[in-house]
């Protein structure tokens, strides 16, 4: 059994199994993330960035068994125990909790990087580094606004993380403008 725990390789399933770019955009974005917690952690930032960029890498393919079909290819192929749990995890199911940090960052981040990103793609110039974390409190306070992200987890992500709501928010959004290009989110 091979062990994948490469970037590159994690990249490429991902892009295999992942024909829209507006979803490999948010397993991007959710990487950013990841990246920059792991950083601020000092855990493993290989490791961290690998469980965001495959975290949803099954979910077109297999939706209806999203994420236990991409989780057990994973295993499949040599993915660690705690890159799988992390996966599971952010389905947020009883059967899974989150026990280590790198699976409550994960779920923390996942729904943010959704909200975040459509703040950005109804400003006029289309660009993240204009996005203030005053602005991005209004789109979350307004139910109306990205109606299918979950608040709920978003709150009960910093918490279940150790962070401040706002400081989270603040911390998620710089990690995004640092890769802004990337992610498509520096302007038209």
């Amino acid at each position: 059994m091979a062990i994948y725990m490469v970037y590159d390789d994690a990249l490429r399933l991902m892009q295999q199994w992942t024909p829209s770019e507006s979803l490999r955009r948010h397993m991007m974005a959710v990487e950013a993330a990841m990246r920059a917690y792991a950083r601020h952690f000092g855990e493993d930032e290989e490791k961290w960035a690998i469980t965001g960029i495959l975290h949803d890498f099954d979910y077109e393919k297999e939706p209806e068994t999203h994420p236990y079909k991409g989780v057990e290819l994973l295993r499949k192929m040599g993915y660690s125990p705690e890159v799988c749990e992390a996966i599971l995890g952010h389905a947020d199911v009883p059967e899974h909790p989150r026990t280590t940090l790198m699976a409550k960052a994960l779920f923390a981040v996942d729904e943010l990087t959704g909200l975040i990103t459509a703040a950005v793609y109804v400003r006029p110039d289309k660009n993240i580094a204009g996005l203030e974390l005053g602005s991005l409190k209004k789109k979350f306070k307004d139910k109306a606004f990205a109606a299918r992200v979950d608040r709920e987890g978003i709150v009960r992500g910093a918490e279940e993380l150790g962070v401040d709501l706002d400081a989270h928010m603040q911390f998620v959004l710089d990690a995004m403008k640092a890769d802004a290009e990337r992610l498509g989110l520096a302007g038209d």
